[in-house]
This record gives structure tokens, C-alpha cells and sequence, in this order.
């Protein structure tokens, strides 16, 4: 299968969410949430990263993960990545029960396209304290993509993960997934880059990215957005509507796309340090708000 066709399929198959000029949304992608060793891109980021979802709950944003929110081709198990971060699966948790959580499977936590796997590991985790399980996340469903459609103008936002248009990170990703189990984590430990990963690969890259546009605009200049290759980009109103919400393993900083007032923003969450020589996590706006109707 092509990835014009992956990319047409996970479209058509896409869980679709209404929405008007009241409603927010933030989307992040690629934490790799690992299990907190040196091979654990995340952990250095961990801090910014609770802080920017904590606020986006205490302000009644929706968030939705575009997929490799779990890093489960170096880890084996959810259970290792909870113990590790267990603070912010929490704070998810609390958008879930509040129907507020919306998640997206990338390649590297494709396993949760198994319903009955994402029920065995992740709706309930052991509490030390109390020596029984607690629940976590009930009924919780990752989706391949999702439409967010505005009620009045009937406008559709694409959100899918982007490794369609990858055929190894696709079709072969459990290869990679073992490559990088046997190889590539502990040469990652000593500073080796993964070559299969189209974030650490630029021609890669850019063939994702050619192949998302060229879909994007046979489709009727379908305003799409992805993660994948952790490069942030945010088109002006007369290019082609290909927005990537970067990634949260960035050095010293995550980036994501906010959705508020039927207008679209890029930003950025990072640690600055004050004039009276204190750190303190900022959010800073990159590119927008730019009206999602300007897209045409």
C-alpha cells in the first residue's frame, strides 16, 4: 500500500471531533516518554512538560497526542515508562476522566492500534502504598487519526502521526522497533545517533515531508497537522496547510500547536533565567495565531 492510500485510509477512518470558537485544544507529540535513563530523551524535559500540561488543564484545553507519546521500541512494557513518570500519566489521567484526552498511536508506540493490548497495560497500575491495583486509564482508545471539524464553516483539521508516509517506520517498524532494542539504545547511551529515525535523518526528513504535502494538496489542500519528524513548521495562509507541532524532546524545550478561538499557534515551552537569577519555564509564541479559516 502507498502512502497516498495510508494516508487516504487513516482520513477516511478518523475518529472526528466537533468543535466551535470556545472550545481550546492543544497538541503535542513525540514525548518519547522513557524509563528514565540516559537513553530517555524525555527526562530532560520532564519538568517543562508537566508544567505546560498543567496549565493547559487548569485552562480547560483539550490535548491530543499525535502519536510516539510512549517510547516502546527501546522499553518493553508500559509499566517501566509509568514508574518513571508516573506524575504526568496521572495528570492525563485526570483529562481523560474529564473526556478531555484524545491520543494518537506513531510508530514507535504502534502496539496501542491493539485494542485489547492498550486494556491490558495501561487501564490499571499497581499502587505500591495500598499493595492493589489502581485504575488508570478505563475505556481509553488510541486512534490512528482524527478530524477536528468546526460546527459552523464545517472546516476539518487532519491530525495523524505522519509515519504513513514513511514506508520503513510504517510497513517494517517492528524491525526497527528491533534495531533499536539490540543496537541502537545502547550506542544511543554513548552519543550515537538512530539512523532509522527521520528526526536524527534529514533526507529522510524531507521525503516525509514531500510525500505529506503532495497528499495535502491532491486532497483539496486538506489542512493537516503531524508530528514524526520533530521539525516544527507552520505555513503561511497562501502555502500548502502542512503544519508539524514539532516534539517534546527538543534540547531545553518542547514545542506544540494550540487551537483557541478558531485560531491556530505554534509555540514553544522553555526554561529562561531571570535577572534576579532564577529559572523559570516560559511558554513563547513562534509563529500565529493565524485565523484556521485563512486556509484555503
Amino acid at each position: 500500500m502507498s502512502s497516498r492510500k495510508r494516508l487516504t485510509r487513516a482520513f477516511n477512518q478518523a475518529k472526528e471531533i466537533a468543535f466551535t470558537k470556545d472550545d481550546k485544544f492543544i497538541l503535542f507529540s513525540d514525548c518519547h516518554r522513557g524509563d528514565n535513563s540516559f537513553a530517555d530523551d524525555f527526562a530532560r524535559n520532564r519538568n517543562i512538560f508537566f508544567h505546560a500540561l498543567n496549565h493547559y488543564y487548569t485552562n480547560g484545553y483539550q490535548y491530543i497526542e499525535l502519536g510516539d507519546g510512549d517510547e516502546l521500541w527501546e522499553n518493553r512494557n508500559f509499566k517501566t515508562l509509568f514508574k518513571a513518570h508516573r506524575n504526568i500519566y496521572k495528570l492525563m489521567r485526570q483529562f481523560h476522566n474529564e473526556n478531555r484526552l484524545h491520543l494518537i498511536y506513531g510508530n514507535h508506540d504502534m502496539v496501542y492500534r491493539n485494542p485489547n493490548y492498550v486494556k491490558k497495560h495501561l487501564s490499571t497500575y499497581f499502587d505500591e502504598r495500598f499493595g492493589e491495583d489502581k485504575v488508570l486509564f478505563s475505556n481509553l482508545t488510541y486512534h490512528e487519526a482524527i478530524i477536528l471539524k468546526e460546527k459552523t464553516t464545517g472546516k476539518k483539521i487532519f491530525l495523524t502521526h505522519g509515519h504513513q508516509a514513511d514506508f520503513m517506520n510504517y510497513v517494517f517498524w517492528k524491525f526497527n522497533r528491533f534495531m533499536v532494542r539490540a543496537i541502537w539504545k545502547p550506542l544511543q547511551i554513548m552519543g550515537i545517533s538512530d539512523p532509522t529515525s527521520p528526526a536524527k535523518n534529514f533526507k529522510e526528513l524531507i521525503k516525509v515531508e514531500r510525500k505529506m504535502k503532495r497528499w495535502i494538496s491532491e486532497n483539496n489542500n486538506q489542512m493537516t497537522v503531524i508530528g514524526h519528524t520533530h521539525r516544527p513548521r507552520f505555513p503561511q495562509a497562501d502555502e500548502v496547510p502542512f503544519f508539524n507541532d514539532g516534539s517534546a524532546v527538543h534540547p531545553r524545550s518542547i514545542t506544540g500547536v494550540e487551537i483557541v478561538n478558531n485560531e491556530i499557534t505554534l509555540i514553544k515551552w522553555h526554561i529562561i533565567s531571570t535577572d534576579d537569577g532564577f529559572l523559570k519555564i516560559k511558554k513563547t509564541v513562534l509563529e500565529g495565531p493565524t485565523n484556521i479559516n485563512d486556509y484555503h
